[in-house]
């Protein structure tokens, strides 16, 4: 008797499950699922590689079709300037098919979504996955990047009723209720203040989304018309690819559009692993900063050992600052493995197929509980701040392997420009309606040096192609910001090298006729660069955000001309008298702004490539001519000669300076011993904020030198309130002053 109960007990345990949470095992494999029955069946009858190419090229263009869709109906300022994408995946979840324009990141990261939905949802009695299904989600937790990314998604079936595949589009919606507007929250202290938290859901049946989760959804969000706008199109764009796949298996067969699909991942990784084999082995190491949580000034490191053997390359972040545990700058780890993912896809091997498979050789290697690699208690809206420099980190590394290499499939490249430079915006517009979203200037992030070509000037950004800035005048229309300066080129905003990086451009905005609106700006870089130069090429300038108050510009545009618009000079002449100018790093959390008072940003720069004395004269003067440099910096950085009223080379003098500045280096120069005795300290000096390993990585430091535990064990570091510290400080000045408080 007691055996019998006992089993039903264990049988009722095992069939409860109290909470569906995010599941570890399936964020931590990014590799291809093993072949369905249907794709072995399939493959099995269906190998002709050029039958697969047509197949291919037609999803391709189905996917490319639908963004285009996206783009020209959406909603939403990522919709209408391509922060987004159209993908097919398998039946298991592997990504096979992308548009060749948008955010290919938005699908990389999707694979964990759908494997959930396969392992949870699909045989469960109140969930299951049908004809007519429509799902969508947006927890990173589950699998995407950060929670104002929307998905939207739906199964394929056979006309036998097998599932055969399920095609899916991402968008960056944007808005999604959270703490701060425009839904990237650098104010957001745990996850429960980030946003609409959704796993993967089933929104509608029938290809018709349900009324009831819509509502929910619109009354998470400061802009309901936005959410219900958009899911509809997100929708209409799933079925128009649905459409366009019904055709090619009426024209083909499912069986051949299936094993297509297969082929084309294995095929995909068969080629990856014979061009890794072809790097020499070793192992190369690289460390980048963040140098804020964007709500305290912080030097988080961010560093890779890369080692490659054979037709593996295992990228190894352990040692890397320990996660904040109220600070939104954590990233999940299939996030990280995504971004790295972009540098294979877009920039190494930018013409093989761009699918799940090509990062599929690869294994990443983390410390759990790290700010790579966090845990779901973990904030992460600006997960941006780690894995954007972890893929910096990983810009710098490739480089030193493929330089070797006989062939290669692009350009050697310094590290992309790579934060997102924009104003993030909320309030009541000129309508009064509730609003709350981003600009798009983030698409224009400066190009890295290439190997023969300087970086290209504010291009696009590191994680799409094909984005969009957005017209000022469409943001006018439906806002009240204005760009006094929309995008302006700065002057000796570049990495300088023998090649040099590609230029940022400015933006001078503020409001009018709103009291109600805000802005706040998300990015680290305005202490210690986020970009680096490469084999001998200058990094990225640091830049702060400017602001002036106490003025109305709209009354001074005439006052100034326009060449004097510009950040550095407005700040240096300071030509509103009366006004307060201040600075401030770049993670402003959001704040009301008065009509016409400034808040001027500037995207920052590639790298440079190489020693700048190797950079061509007539290069140099061009660039002044073009105002990329100035002339200061001709003469003090490059040791170019010239006459400043005709912009002339004086070649010998050039020659003479450089090599006069080559023998100086000489003289600074010590052998590398002695340079390491003054060099290399035991621990990170007091006073800095500095989180992560130091000399080795088995230590991990979290703000100070007393302050370290074995690596593993250092779970998360809790921040104080700036707000309390400020405070704190302010009692501090009065209690000196003489002041007595009352308690």
């Amino acid at each position: 008797m007691a055996t019998a109960v006992k089993s039903k007990l264990e049988q009722f345990l095992d069939e409860t499950v109290v909470f569906y949470g995010p599941d570890r095992e399936i964020l931590g494999d990014h590799r291809l699922a093993p072949r369905s029955v249907l794709e072995e069946r399939a493959m099995a009858k269906h190998r002709d590689p050029h039958t697969t190419s047509l197949l291919r090229s037609k999803l391709e263009v189905t996917a490319e079709e639908a963004f285009y869709q996206l783009e020209q109906t959406g909603a939403a300022p990522g919709a209408k300037w391509g922060d987004l994408i159209a993908g097919i995946f398998t039946a298991e979840g592997d990504l096979a098919v992308a548009s060749s324009g948008g955010v290919l990141l938005f699908s990389v990261v999707c694979q964990p979504v759908l494997r959930y939905v396969m392992k949870y949802w699909r045989n469960e009695p109140t969930v299951g996955v049908r004809p007519g299904d429509v799902f969508m989600s947006t927890d990173p937790r589950f699998g995407n990047i950060h929670t104002p990314d929307q998905n939207m998604f739906i199964p394929v079936f056979t006309d036998e009723g097998e599932l055969a595949l399920w095609v899916m589009v991402i968008v960056h919606e944007g808005e999604n209720g959270s703490v701060e507007p425009g839904g990237m929250p650098s104010a957001a202290e745990s996850p429960y203040m980030e946003g609409i938290r959704m796993p993967p859901v089933k929104v509608g049946e029938n290809f018709t989304l349900r009324r009831d989760v819509v509502t929910w959804l619109q009354n998470s969000v400061r802009d309901p018309m936005l959410q219900i706008q958009d899911m509809k199109i997100r929708l209409s764009a799933c079925l128009k690819i649905k459409e366009r796949i019904d055709e090619i298996a009426r024209e083909y067969s499912w069986e051949e559009l299936v094993a297509a699909l297969r082929w084309t991942l294995e095929d995909t990784e068969a080629e990856v692993r014979r061009r890794l084999a072809a790097w020499p082995d070793g192992t190369v190491r690289s460390t980048v900063f963040a140098d804020s949580t964007l709500r305290e000034n912080a030097l988080i490191k961010i560093a890779v050992e890369a080692r490659k053997r054979g037709d593996e390359l295992v990228l190894d972040f352990r040692g890397t600052s320990p996660q904040f545990t109220n600070r939104s700058n954590n990233t999940v780890l299939h996030a990280l493995k995504g971004m790295l993912a972009q540098e294979f896809l877009t920039f190494v091997w930018p013409d093989l197929p761009r699918n799940q498979a090509v990062f599929a050789p690869m294994r990443v290697v983390t410390d759990y509980g790290s700010a790579l690699d966090c845990t779901p208690e973990a904030p992460n809206a600006q997960s941006m701040m780690t894995f954007f420099p972890a893929f910096t980190a990983l810009q710098m590394v490739v480089p030193k392997f493929i330089y070797a290499c006989s062939r290669r499939y692009t350009k050697i490249l310094s590290p992309w420009y790579n934060m997102i430079t924009t104003f993030i915006y909320g309030g009541i517009n000129q309508y009064g309606e509730t609003v709350g979203n981003l600009c798009a200037d983030l698409n224009g992030m400066s190009g890295g040096a290439r190997d023969d070509a300087d970086g290209e000037n504010s291009i696009s950004p590191i994680f799409a192609a094909m984005t969009d800035l957005g017209e000022q005048e469409v943001l006018e229309e439906e806002t009240p910001i204005v760009k006094i300066v929309p995008h302006r080129l700065m002057t000796d905003n570049c990495g300088f090298g023998k090649f040099r990086g590609g230029t940022g451009y400015q933006m001078i905005a503020t409001v009018r006729r709103a009291d109600a609106f805000g802005f706040m700006t998300t990015c680290v870089g305005s202490k210690f660069p986020s970009t680096y130069g490469l084999f001998g090429g200058y990094g990225a300038p640091t830049y702060p955000l400017c602001k002036v108050k106490g003025v109305n510009a709209f009354d001074k545009l005439k006052d100034l001309p326009e060449e004097r618009w510009t950040v550095a000079s407005i700040m240096n002449e300071r030509p509103f008298e009366g006004a307060r100018y201040s600075t401030h790093h770049m993670g402003m959390q959001f704040e009301i702004v008065k009509q016409g008072e400034l808040y001027m940003i500037v995207q920052g720069a590639g790298g440079g490539y190489g020693d700048p004395l190797e950079r061509d004269p007539d290069a140099v003067i061009k660039d002044i001519r073009d105002a990329i440099i100035s002339e200061s910096t001709a003469r003090r950085i490059f040791k170019v000669a010239f006459d400043a009223r005709t912009l002339s080379v004086d070649a010998k003098e050039t020659e003479r300076l450089r090599n006069e500045e080559r023998e100086a280096r000489k003289r600074r120069a010590r052998p590398f011993d002695e340079f390491l005795k003054d060099w290399v300290k035991p621990a990170p000096p007091e006073g800095l904020p500095y989180y992560g390993a130091w000399d080795d990585r088995e230590t991990i430091y979290m703000g100070s030198p007393e302050r370290k535990a074995p690596r593993g064990q250092a779970l998360g570091v809790t921040m104080p309130d700036p707000r309390d510290v400020r405070i704190a400080q302010l009692e501090d000045m009065l209690r000196k002053a003489g002041i007595n408080l009352q308690e």
